[in-house]
């Protein structure tokens, strides 16, 4: 259970989300007092459906005109929840994949003061090497290695994982302009978060894979994600020269 003076706030970036979104909402803690609904120029009219569904007073739906992308959609609510003076904010999806149950767990590590930014890792558990479909697994593997090479994060695994909670005082050390909007975001964040020497924590949180296709596609993200990485190690690099001088 969580207790109403942690102020915490949900962010659901929204595309192509419908109605499973409504589900998501259901699940989550009565003691979260703030829930941002980003409809990511939604083609299934996401917000119009928390809207004519939902009469819980915590929601508020912000609309983006045109698609901007996961990352893009997660700073607009991010940005929200800093002006509502939220104290932690926590990232969640909004098909069903992650289990709002596991909230608690997840912003724990923030709570007790032994991290910044916390984010769930699906391979703690044996599960996922047989539940997870077999190119993400794969695909999964591989752009974790490439990410701790990239961000110097070498204890932590499942990059790419988005169900992550941050304390608004990390989050107000980042320049969000300079954070990816697309699919890259949560390595991209990592990346940024490892340039202040920000504690990061893996939770042991499985995911929960339904029949829905992917939007994320790993081979092309392989590709596109290592070339981003590659420039974030040179720009960690350069980053640890100009610091010894």
């Amino acid at each position: 259970m969580i207790n109403k003076p942690l102020d915490v706030a949900i962010v659901i970036p929204c595309y192509r989300v419908g109605r499973d979104v409504l589900k998501v909402i259901q699940k989550i803690d009565s003691g979260i007092n703030q829930i941002y609904v980003i409809d990511d120029s939604c083609p299934l009219s996401t917000g119009n459906i928390v809207e004519e569904n939902c009469e819980d007073s915590r929601i508020r739906v912000i609309r983006h005109l045109t698609n901007q992308g996961v990352g893009a959609a997660v700073k607009s609510g991010y940005s929200e929840a800093l002006k509502n003076n939220a104290s932690i904010i926590v990232k969640l999806d909004g098909d069903g994949q992650m289990n709002p149950a596991e909230i608690s767990r997840l912003i724990n590590p923030i709570i007790l003061g032994q991290a910044d930014y916390a984010k769930g890792n699906r391979f703690f558990s044996r599960e996922v090497w047989t539940s997870m479909p077999i190119i993400r697994l794969v695909g999964n593997v591989a752009l974790t290695f490439i990410s701790k090479i990239s961000s110097g994060y070498w204890g932590i695994a499942d990059p790419n994982n988005g169900f992550t909670a941050i304390s608004a005082e990390a989050l107000l050390k980042l320049d969000l302009s300079k954070i990816s909007d697309s699919y890259f975001f949560e390595s991209d964040m990592i990346f940024n978060l490892g340039l202040l020497n920000a504690k990061i924590a893996d939770v042991s949180i499985p995911a929960i894979y339904l029949d829905e296709e992917s939007s994320l596609k790993i081979s092309r993200s392989l590709i596109e994600f290592s070339y981003k990485h590659l420039r974030n190690f040179f720009k960690r690099m350069l980053n640890k020269v100009v610091k010894s001088y």
